[in-house]
């Protein structure tokens, strides 16, 4: 084992006990108020940046997910038993939990996550950022009066579900955690998530701390496991009345497929091919910048990634080498390094699929300007899942890598001839979850943005993201909506009302024939 692994994993020993977890096995779910260890199979975690062990811990099995849709019942019931003024003050006091663990939070994410520490310290602030915002909603979700053409008062109210499951994703545990839990919570629920079984601990610290500071017992209950045994009670579990999910297109397609055997909705936030599209007439040099963001942030494993790179044909050799260059001077590091701007994939599998695609793209005629192997000058330790910042040409729309999400820092860059060529390609992947657009002609850049089909177009920005704007997609990038309103919205039912005000009530002997 190298010392930076035995680091490591000291490291995250400190952290776990700090937070509660520590044990022989970590105390991986937090069930009803209390730390629980699981009862299936073990699960090892591997360190993302050097390829070895960091610690085991035990799957939760389907008796936990029983435990645990209980708790949420008894939390949501006690919950909604609060005025909706103070379950706004109750989740703002909440985030006093968080107090003094910011950047422990912070390592704890890098260290499982693989992801630079400045980046995990910039998810901690979204967290409080979502709470805060979903607090100032629970007092101001509204109903509305019908002027029905009968002697009737029909008001509508939104109504919570009552316990929904909640899944998320490896590459960012801690914010869509946060991202899930808030409007939920917010809307009335209580919620039972599962986050992926390759980052378990974040979210049952976040849980454990949103509680510490004031939210009922019960309310937030994190299960961790595999998918096929803790995510599959959860998904068929008969309480669990609506289903999120944010991850690839093949399991969301099973989480759907579970809902509607019980009849029960879904949220799909999947994944996305997105199209960059940059006009000759744009500021190249922060067209370039953009690009540069788009893609390689987080390593490429966003779901937005602006992974499809469309240059209007005048200015295309010029982009994709400026953009080849600058990937060049990105700074690949070790995670818990502070001047790392891209850490290593989280995980092996992502990693050998990711270098498979690239192989395959360069066996189909695609030209490497820059990538596509290990990066040069990492530490003699870092023998994890590195993969240098890539830039792909001559791809054609029909290659896999110009069709399938990558989910890495692997760009594709194709010319467009003209604004119908570059709308077509845009749309001709089955994903429809983000887009951008560069251009200084105002009128074309809206003309564009208004057919990409893409649940989010950037103009003259990439990446620009809020809790208070909806976020979600079309086609294989899911359904439904988070953040905003929208999201809000997403965890509650309208329940219409109906009042007889007449004197002398008429009850009709039919189907809404009564005029009162």
């Amino acid at each position: 084992m190298t010392v930076l692994s035995q680091h490591a994993r000291e490291q995250l020993a400190d952290l776990l006990a700090r937070f509660g977890l520590a044990s022989v096995t970590p105390l991986s779910n937090w069930i009803d108020g209390h730390l629980l260890e699981g009862e299936g199979e073990e699960i090892t975690l591997i360190n993302p940046a050097t390829g070895e062990t960091l610690v085991s811990y035990r799957d939760a099995g389907s008796a936990l997910i029983e435990h645990a849709t209980q708790a949420a019942a008894r939390g949501q019931r006690q919950w909604m038993a609060l005025t909706a003024s103070e379950r706004g003050r109750r989740m703002n006091a909440a985030l006093g939990g968080l107090k003094g663990h910011e950047e422990a939070l912070a390592q704890l994410e890098s260290i499982v996550a693989g992801k630079p520490i400045r980046d995990c310290r910039a998810e901690v602030s979204k967290v409080r950022e979502m709470f805060e915002y979903y607090a100032g909603w629970c007092d101001k979700q509204h109903g509305e009066v019908i002027p029905v053409p009968t002697s009737h008062l029909n008001y509508v109210r939104h109504v919570p579900y009552g316990v929904v499951g909640q899944i998320t994703p490896w590459n960012a545990p801690m914010f869509t955690c946060a991202w899930q839990l808030a409007p939920a919570i917010a809307a009335g629920n209580g919620v039972v998530l599962k986050p992926s079984e390759l980052t378990p601990f974040s979210s049952v610290v976040i849980a454990k701390l949103l509680e510490n500071g004031g939210l009922p017992q019960g309310l937030i209950n994190i299960v961790n496991g595999l998918g096929k045994t803790t995510g599959a009670a959860l998904t068929e579990h008969p309480w669990i009345s609506k289903l999120v999910f944010v991850g690839s297109p093949q399991s969301g397609r099973l989480i759907a497929e579970a809902g509607a055997r019980r009849l029960v909705p879904s949220v799909l936030e999947l994944g996305g091919k997105s199209a960059n599209i940059v006009f000759a007439d744009a500021r190249l040099e922060e067209a370039v910048a953009g690009a540069q963001a788009a893609i390689f942030a987080a390593a490429g494993q966003s779901c937005v990634a602006g992974s499809r790179l469309l240059v209007e044909r005048s200015v295309f050799e010029v982009v994709t080498t400026r953009l080849a260059r600058a990937a060049e001077q990105i700074q690949v590091g070790l995670p818990g390094d502070e001047a790392t701007r891209m850490g290593p994939l989280q995980n092996r599998h992502q990693f050998e699929q990711v270098m498979r695609m690239i192989d395959a793209a360069v066996e189909s005629g695609a030209r490497l300007l820059t990538g596509g192997c290990r990066p040069l000058g990492l530490p003699e330790e870092a023998q994890g899942y590195f993969i240098a910042p890539t830039v792909l040409v001559d791809v054609t729309p029909d290659m896999e890598i110009a069709q399938q999400e990558v989910f890495g820092p692997v760009v594709v860059a194709m010319a467009f001839n003209d604004e119908a060529h570059a709308i077509r390609l845009a749309n001709e992947t089955r994903f429809g979850l983000a887009g951008a657009v560069w251009s200084q002609d105002v009128a074309r850049a809206h003309r564009v943005a208004g057919q990409l089909r893409a649940g989010t177009v950037w103009i003259n920005s990439y990446k620009a993201i809020s809790v208070m704007s909806p976020f979600g997609g079309f086609g294989d990038s899911g359904f439904g909506r988070s953040s905003g309103l929208d999201g809000l919205r997403e965890y509650s039912v309208p329940q219409s009302v109906w009042v007889e005000t007449a004197p002398e009530a008429s009850v009709a002997f039919g189907y809404g024939s009564g005029v009162g």
